[in-house]
């Protein structure tokens, strides 16, 4: 392996071994906490414009097939490990990390001390970072770091998103989610239409939505409220995805005037977020983010510990909300930050973690029946005017 060479806007520099792309890049580093599930991250568009420290100290041993992807390309912007797997061994490999990396222009380091480097970022905050794989001197590295403008107040979305509409035709659970089969009967005959805002949408998000039998149609991350509408869904999904959602104004918008029609409406992560811009909160950023398989959530009403999938930078100020118009439902138990709510009087939930997972637990799947159970309460209120 050729080395390479990370820099992060403190000045700390760290030497390693090149694997991926021989290129450099720039980006916003955090760290995962996930044991597994590292081509379902890697392929997370809400990592977009980051690159991620696994802190799993031996990645790559089942290298990347094509059935994991949470979309069709990585994307990050380059990734950091302790120690790459020489050797891919999984029947379903069709390619190793490495490889996939370089063919898609993402460099990797391996070598360097993830342990001290986790720690460096819990403690000091997520730092911009540059690395390269091609011999860049590290003081062009460092002043690359420090002269990109980051994440804050910019448009990722529109990188991400779908460029126009389509009707999600593929899996429908049979592999990676189990048909639902409700003990609520439905008050409609037909399939639920749900449209699904493609803020950087996860595939699994899709196959949740189409385990219920849904029609989902999804559609890009600019349509207005009146375009969404004119689909007359039953429900509307909100999508995770990448960057701050300060600068997406446009969908704030949508979101508004989305959650005046009265539709019912579902939020994940970003969508959490927007809705809560929507309400009139503010957003801010967390020290060095929540990015992992394996953090505890609360949920108020029940007491019930959920142990949660979650990917994300930025949070709803909860001091903001109107409680009178607001139920807090989900709180962080690690640093308290607010991880869902619902409105009192519209048919609006969101959570800020993945109910859907892909990697991580299964104990927060049942978010999406309410979901479900929201649209069949509001057809049944409808259908009894």
């Amino acid at each position: 392996m050729n080395p390479a060479t990370l820099a992060l806007q403190d000045g700390t520099i760290l030497k390693g071994r090149a694997f991926g792309a021989q290129t450099d890049a720039v980006f916003e580093l955090v760290f995962n906490t996930s044991m597994t599930g590292y081509q379902e991250i890697l392929t997370d568009p809400s990592y977009h414009g980051q690159g991620v420290l696994f802190t799993a100290s031996h990645i790559g041993n089942v290298g990347i097939n094509t059935e994991d992807y949470e979309s069709d390309v990585p994307q990050v912007s380059a990734v950091v490990v302790r120690s790459l797997s020489p050797v891919v061994s999984n029947w379903r490999a069709s390619s190793s990390l490495s490889d996939w990396l370089a063919q898609h222009n993402v460099p990797g380091i391996s070598g360097v001390d993830t342990r001290w480097l986790t720690r460096r970022l819990r403690d000091g905050g997520t730092q911009k970072a540059a690395l390269s794989t091609k011999g860049t001197p590290a003081e062009t590295l460092l002043a690359m770091a420090r002269e990109w403008p980051g994440l804050d107040g910019r448009d990722m979305v529109r990188e991400v998103t779908c460029e126009e509409l389509y009707h999600w035709m593929d899996d429908e659970g049979s592999k990676w989610v189990e048909p639902v089969i409700s003990n609520q009967s439905s008050v409609v005959s037909r399939p639920w239409s749900i449209v699904a805002y493609d803020f950087g949408i996860k595939k699994n998000i899709l196959r949740h939505l189409a385990s219920y039998g849904a029609h989902v149609t999804v559609v890009p991350a600019d349509t207005t409220a009146a375009e969404a509408l004119e689909m007359k869904p039953d429900g509307i999904f909100l999508s995770n995805g990448p960057g701050d959602p300060a600068g997406l104004p446009y969908a704030v918008e949508a979101v508004r005037g989305l959650i005046e029609s009265g539709v019912p409406i579902f939020g994940i992560c970003l969508g959490h977020q927007l809705i809560g811009r929507a309400l009139g909160a503010d957003t801010h950023r967390l020290k060095f983010g929540h990015h992992g398989g394996n953090h505890p959530v609360g949920h108020l009403q029940t007491g019930e510990v959920l142990i949660t999938s979650q990917n994300h930078n930025y949070c709803v100020t909860v001091g903001d909300l109107s409680l009178n118009e607001v139920e807090i439902t989900h709180k962080s138990l690690n640093d308290d930050s607010l991880e869902g709510f619902r409105l009192k009087n519209k048919p609006v939930l969101s959570v800020q973690f993945h109910p859907e997972a892909s990697p991580g637990p299964h104990d927060a799947h049942d978010i999406f029946a309410e979901f479900f159970g929201m649209m069949n309460e509001e057809c049944r209120m409808r259908n009894a005017e």
